[in-house]
């Protein structure tokens, strides 16, 4: 982790994004956290020294470029970005709607594209710089109760994969995190069962060594990872077979 000196974390109020945050300020590595909760990113810097708290909405893109310069200007140069602000919104279709389904893209894709926009000159310009962007398993394949949320995962993926090939050619290490269940508040209002639930340390571990080894794809638990890429590619007669047999919800949400 001492290969970062400036790290910067989107929604690291919570989950994935505070454990990992946490971490890396006790290695040494300063922290900027963002996320919208300006009274948790206060309590989590006050109780870690090496995190700053930088208040933001990543649907801003106005703010989003602001909050990446004021970074820079005040901490130095972002070495590595984690672009982790997600929200998810269990709908299906029988409760549908688009309303939901644009939010939903807003903050997991588009606010996740204006961190690249802001991140990607700045990269490029120094010949340096790791974007690592939070995708899910869940992006892999359409599954139920996920009509808001797969979407917005699935185009942080291919995002990704467009990314790497040119950002890779001006020394910037492109990174695609896509956990499944993990332990955390966003997973808590799940009412149905979540296959190899992970802790949120065990997460991070994983994130931690991926991100140092500068992999492009880091997915987790890996039995999970195998599972879904199979289903992946499975022709779509028996996939839609498989999901009404074991995987479509008995009720609606």
């Amino acid at each position: 982790m001492s290969r970062w000196k400036v790290v910067w974390i989107t929604g690291a109020s919570s989950g994935i994004g505070r454990e990992l945050a946490v971490r890396l300020a006790q290695s040494g590595t300063l922290v900027a956290a963002s996320a919208r909760s300006a009274d948790k990113l206060a309590e989590l810097a006050a109780a870690n020294p090496g995190i700053r708290a930088y208040p933001l909405d990543v649907t801003d893109g106005a703010a989003t470029a602001a909050t990446v310069a004021a970074i820079e200007a005040e901490l130095g140069p972002i070495d590595l970005a984690v672009l982790n602000a997600a929200t998810w919104d269990p709908m299906g279709a029988g409760n549908f709607s688009a309303a939901r389904a644009e939010a939903s893209m807003r903050v997991n894709y588009i606010g996740l594209a204006h961190g690249v926009e802001a991140l990607a000159p700045r990269f490029t310009s120094r010949r340096a710089g790791h974007l690592a962007l939070v995708a899910s398993v869940a992006g892999y394949r359409g599954f139920p109760l996920a009509a808001a949320y797969a979407p917005s995962k699935a185009a942080v993926i291919n995002l990704a994969e467009v990314l790497k090939p040119e950002l890779e050619h001006h020394g910037v290490a492109v990174t695609v995190v896509n956990p499944a269940f993990v332990d955390t508040p966003m997973t808590a209002v799940n009412t149905f069962p979540m296959p190899l639930l992970m802790p949120v340390s065990a997460a991070v571990d994983l994130i931690l060594a991926g991100l140092a080894k500068r992999k492009f794809e880091i997915a987790f638990p890996f039995q999970m990872a195998v599972a879904v890429k199979l289903f992946r590619n499975l022709p779509y007669g028996l996939y839609f077979w498989l999901v009404r047999m074991f995987l479509s919800p008995r009720q609606n949400y």
